[in-house]
């Protein structure tokens, strides 16, 4: 599944006509390019292949916290998006436990819809090394316009 075709063609699934209105792909994926690796609209489920940049290095030669919650930004909202009506992140957190260095060629996101309470979204995703090893966690909440 390449990026921009996978998500451009779910947009255009959830939103139809309405999905002209919107930045397809949006500009974030060329400065964060993932490639999508698994879909389940049932499950809500979608798991993304991120890698690992010389770009995205902080001064201790590993991937700087921001851009690995980017990483789970990119990868929840898009599943926002293909499982829900038109939402917003109103809640973002994120829980570091190891290092992604550049000796890692990615890391793979895998974001999941875990309720909806009303017009609350709450959704989680996990960040792994190539070994499977958890990197980060995330939380987030998303409002239902």
């Amino acid at each position: 599944m390449k990026q921009p075709d996978f998500f451009k063609r779910a947009m255009e699934e959830q939103f139809g006509e309405e999905s002209s209105d919107l930045l397809l792909p949006p500009p974030v994926f060329s400065t964060l390019p993932c490639e999508f690796t698994a879909f389940d609209r049932a499950a809500g489920m979608l798991t993304a292949r991120f890698p690992v940049r010389e770009g995205y290095l902080n001064p201790f030669r590993t991937v700087q916290g921001g851009i690995l919650a980017g990483f789970a930004d990119n990868t929840i909202g898009p599943l926002s998006m293909m499982v829900a009506l038109p939402n917003v992140t109103r809640r973002f957190e994120m829980k570091y436990s190891k290092p992604v260095t550049m000796d890692m060629a990615w890391v793979e996101v895998r974001a999941q819809l875990v309720s909806c309470e009303g017009r609350v979204l709450n959704f989680t995703a996990e960040i792994r090394d190539p070994d499977g090893k958890l990197v980060a966690r995330a939380k987030a909440a998303h409002w239902l316009l």
